[in-house]
């Protein structure tokens, strides 16, 4: 499986990644082993999809980072975002 996810960094900010292995990549990012992420810990899984295939992972990642996907995550996430 291949995972597409996004991360609530302490700052609030939100960071999108794609991994095969879930459990470990968030473990790294709140190890600090991640540049981007080190410096927002801890950071915490707000969501993610599980893919077959890892083209279709990396696609909905790029498509995530897009000023229209992050569009669409605030709509996924409304109401939990609305919590915070």
């Amino acid at each position: 499986m291949y995972y597409v996810y996004i991360l609530k960094m302490s700052d609030g900010q939100h960071y999108t990644g794609y991994t095969s292995d879930l459990r470990r990549r968030i473990s790294e990012h709140n190890s600090g082993s991640n540049t981007t992420t080190s410096k927002h810990l801890p950071v915490k899984l707000v969501f993610y999809e599980a893919f077959l295939n890892e083209k279709d992972a990396r696609r909905r990642e790029e498509y995530f980072k897009t000023d229209k996907g992050k569009t669409t995550i605030k709509l996924m996430l409304r109401e939990y975002l609305d919590l915070k």
